[in-house]
């Protein structure tokens, strides 16, 4: 005679039966649960302490090779890829964000392959023009024209200036190279710091920009740089030796990027209509060597 069982002796069978099947069962005891909660807990520290540490990593750098050119590779908290081709002997260095793979920087690279070539070529054949003694009769240019250098004693101060043709170095006889290069150099710097503000306060009425500020720097790669977000503007120290129309325009091109901030066809088309002959200033800035 068969006998019917209770809902509560048939959830005891159905525990039984299913104790013999192939599939593990957890137990939920409390002193599993436990365990189970601190393994979660601890996977979990685990992944955020990994986490920290990525993004407390302030740079990774390594080598990549480009058929026979190395290039530099430096990974930190920046947010684009850039390449460069640093002279005098047209060096790659590559900067890239933390996240990028090694692999997409090479495929950029790579694809960049032609024209790092070509920058390679350029930078090879550029006439390199002798080490600067600051000599007496010593060509150095202001504005784009060769001064001579004269030489004029003076223990009572040092400085520079341009009187007659002639850029006058007023030093203690023993200066040395470095001392002489130091006052130039200080001209140069007044001197850029004379010219560039009218040319900002032109271009920022023509182009419907405000520059926060600007400053002049010795740089090895670049005659300028922006920063849009700051609205800060760079020049170079060089710029002081180069005609006022390639002055005029690395001004216009970094005012540009307050507009556009990369180098892409609208970049361009802003450079056309406001500056028609930037090209053959970039040529001839192009033809420059800046002294490392």
């Amino acid at each position: 005679m068969s006998t019917s069982q209770s809902p509560y002796e048939q959830e005891k069978t159905s525990v039984k039966r299913s104790a013999v099947m192939p599939f593990k069962i957890f137990s939920l005891k409390k002193a599993n649960l436990a365990t189970l909660l601190e393994s979660i807990k601890l996977d979990s520290f685990r992944t955020e302490k990994r986490a920290v540490r990525r993004n407390t990593q302030k740079s990774m750098k390594f080598t990549l090779k480009l058929d026979d050119i190395n290039a530099e590779v430096i990974q930190k908290k920046i947010k684009n890829l850039n390449l460069r081709i640093c002279p005098p002997d047209g060096k790659v260095k590559i900067s890239a964000p933390l996240h990028v793979s090694q692999e997409k920087i090479s495929k950029f690279a790579l694809s960049k392959l032609a024209w790092i070539r070509k920058q390679r070529k350029r930078m090879h054949n550029q006439i390199r023009p002798l080490p600067d003694r600051f000599l007496e009769n010593e060509n150095h240019y202001f504005s784009g024209k060769a001064y001579p250098l004269k030489i004029i004693a003076n223990y009572n101060f040092h400085s520079a200036d341009l009187v007659d043709q002639q850029i006058i170095l007023n030093l203690p006889p023993d200066a040395g190279t470095e001392k002489r290069r130091s006052v130039l150099n200080e001209w140069y710097h007044g001197e850029l710091m004379r010219l560039i503000p009218p040319l900002i306060n032109k271009w920022e009425n023509i182009l419907n920009v405000s520059v926060a500020s600007f400053h002049i720097r010795s740089m090895k790669t670049r005659w300028g740089s922006c920063t849009p977000k700051t609205r800060r503007v760079r020049f170079n120290l060089e710029l002081a030796k180069r005609s006022p129309e390639c002055l005029e325009y690395i001004v216009v091109h970094e005012l540009v990027h307050l507009l556009e901030a990369s180098h892409n066809s609208r970049f361009k088309a802003l450079m056309d209509q406001f500056y028609p002959d930037w090209r053959l200033c970039r040529k001839e800035l192009h033809s420059l060597v800046i002294p490392s």
